[in-house]
């Protein structure tokens, strides 16, 4: 049943876009930080390390899923 809906193959694919997404959107988020800009709705202070660490996470998965595709 796998093998007739492409599955193995789906989550490969999932797996590279979510990880993708954690290092675009840390990445931008990083970017945005750097240039000295916050969105107005945000009043704690901004994490390197969980930014890093989450990009890094992204990373993994992208390698992941690509190695499995």
């Amino acid at each position: 049943m796998s093998e007739i809906l492409g599955l193995d193959s789906l989550l490969a694919q999932l797996t590279i876009g979510l990880g993708l997404a954690l290092v675009a959107g840390n990445g931008f988020a990083w970017w945005r930080h750097r240039q000295g800009r916050r969105p107005a709705a945000v009043s704690g202070r901004f994490r390197v390390g969980r930014v890093a660490f989450l990009m890094a996470v992204g990373l993994l998965m992208t390698v992941w899923g690509i190695a499995s595709l």
